[in-house]
């Protein structure tokens, strides 16, 4: 899978948050399952006669997440890559659609402690996090009170975060992918709450591209590369 066909599945997925609502989990269906297949198929060509290499999630074979085992707690992992049915690599997957200034530091901190537990028990860990360049906030009766336009400002956690060492800090995923997308309409103001949001997108055609914004990370991150992350999993798996 390649950077257009990953915002494919993004637009699809954006499209199925649309039509079941955020506490559904059919959007990380199509999101999780068409990851782990492209995991599957680029590690598979390693397969041989002393192991093979499987993917568990919601979305793919079984359709199933994978408890895994922590330091601290077991854990059940959104992408877990197996050797002979042991994990040996998880990924985290957290696609934001509204809301995200209340919610980052709870986001980025459920980040760092699974991220942690993972890693403690020898297993590397990854993380996938993303969100439009445009956000909506929904009060709670469903009006937009404000639309969020995503700064360095609020992912100045994820620039420090791209600065540890791996090594030194055991909260800090192996490699995080940040994937910052546009999702053309997001400007419109003919919808003033989430039934006009989501009617608008249903009804009109509409574009999910990767973000013209640009940010400074060091090598921790990788921005908006979807590829290039895939092959540093494959690299780190394959290299165990």
């Amino acid at each position: 899978m390649n950077d257009a066909q990953f915002l494919d599945v993004l637009k699809i997925s954006f499209k199925k948050y649309l039509e079941t609502g955020g506490r559904s989990n059919k959007k990380l269906i199509i999101l999780h399952g068409a990851v782990s297949a492209d995991l599957d198929e680029r590690l598979a060509v390693n397969n041989d006669v002393g192991g093979v290499f499987s993917v568990a999630s919601l979305g793919y074979e079984e359709g199933r997440e994978m408890l895994v085992e922590g330091r601290y707690m077991d854990k059940k992992v959104d992408i877990t890559i197996c050797w002979n049915g042991s994990p040996v690599a998880g990924i985290g997957v957290k696609y934001v659609m509204s809301n995200y200034r209340q919610n980052s530091n709870n986001y980025f901190e459920n980040m760092l402690g699974e991220t942690a537990n993972i890693r403690c028990n020898q297993i590397p860990y990854f993380q996938i996090f993303v969100v439009p360049d445009i956000v909506p906030y929904f009060e709670k009766d469903g009006r937009i009170k404000v639309w969020e336009s995503i700064s360095s400002h609020h992912l100045k956690k994820y620039i420090a975060l791209s600065e540890d060492s791996i090594d030194l800090n055991m909260h800090t995923p192996n490699k995080t992918l940040v994937y910052m997308v546009h999702i053309s309409g997001s400007e419109n103001l003919r919808y003033q709450d989430r039934n006009g949001y989501r009617r608008f997108y249903q009804e009109n055609d509409f574009t999910l591209t990767l973000s013209p914004k640009r940010f400074r990370f060091s090598e921790g991150v990788i921005y908006n590369d979807y590829e290039g992350f895939i092959r540093r999993v494959v690299h780190t798996v394959l290299s165990l």
